[in-house]
């Protein structure tokens, strides 16, 4: 499994322990089963960033401290120049590069994200987590599917919607897609 995925599942598991939560608790949280909670912190499977939020919302910690291990220290601003934002591929098919990593105590989380193509039969993994989501599609051609419904948003095009609802995304036409995503 990727390196980054290992140590994303050393911090959940450093986390709880910190915490003396029991993975039955953290489970919980995440809406898994005990084993599939505990698959997430042996680093074996992959870690959806809607878990990774439902677990910094539960316990009061920063999205992109889980995600990339540093705690933010900025409260005033922080900028992120073009192409140095930190960031975490989850898969070989997912990019997240955080926009506001060194910022402490954000109301909101945003990130770039970099999707590859995959096969055309290959299903659309879908999650969900807890507020809303902003995603604006800077290129490329992107399936969308909310709540069942498939909505392909181009270059240009926006979307908010509500990120409780089962949702997950695929690059279409062979290409890359590169969209903003605010996840608030």
């Amino acid at each position: 499994m990727n390196e980054q995925i290992r140590q994303i599942a050393e911090r959940l598991a450093g986390l709880r322990d910190a915490l003396e939560v029991t993975p039955e608790e953290m489970a919980k949280v995440c809406h898994l089963s005990t084993e599939e909670y505990l698959a997430l912190e042996s680093g074996t499977v992959d870690i959806s960033v809607s878990v990774l939020h439902q677990i910094a919302q539960a316990y009061g910690v920063e999205l992109t401290t889980l995600m990339f291990g540093d705690e933010p220290k900025m409260s005033t601003y922080f900028i992120t120049r073009r192409g140095k934002g930190v960031a975490v591929e989850r898969t070989k098919a997912y990019k997240y590069q955080s926009l506001a990593a060194g910022f402490a105590g954000r109301k909101a989380d945003p990130f770039l994200v970099t999707v590859h193509p995959k096969p055309e039969d290959e299903p659309i993994y879908l999650n969900s987590h807890p507020g809303q989501e902003y995603n604006m599609v800077l290129s490329g051609r992107l399936l969308l599917q909310i709540n069942g419904k498939d909505l392909i948003l181009e270059k240009g095009d926006s979307i908010y919607f509500n990120s409780e609802l089962p949702h997950g995304m695929k690059a279409l036409d062979g290409e890359r897609v590169i969209f903003l995503a605010i996840i608030i």
